[in-house]
């Protein structure tokens, strides 16, 4: 899955508001997403999650323009990309209108 959504921040901004976005998600993702790795390198974020029992791995990359979402689905899941795709779409606009 390949996500890309303009932003109008600075690239340390922008890396800040996905940082704090994630420390704010935290509580209410608690028992439902478990995170197995999240790392760092530059302004690009590697990730491995578990939800549902299923794993999703992929990286959120920003650039000066852009928040660059690749993540790889459970083959499942992959039929429901196009909502998927959609809802994170909505959530990365909210955060953007937010503060």
């Amino acid at each position: 899955m390949h996500i890309q959504v303009p932003h109008k921040k600075l690239k340390s901004e922008a890396k800040q508001k996905i940082k704090d976005a994630i420390e704010e998600a935290r509580p209410a993702l608690a028992g439902q997403v478990e995170i197995k790795k999240e790392e760092w390198q530059g302004d690009t974020l590697s990730f491995a999650v578990l939800v549902q029992g299923k794993e999703i791995t992929g990286t959120l990359e920003i650039t000066e323009n852009d928040f660059v979402l690749d993540a790889k689905l459970p083959l499942l899941w992959r039929i429901f990309e196009g909502r998927i795709q959609k809802e994170v779409q909505k959530q990365v606009e909210q955060m953007r209108g937010a503060r």
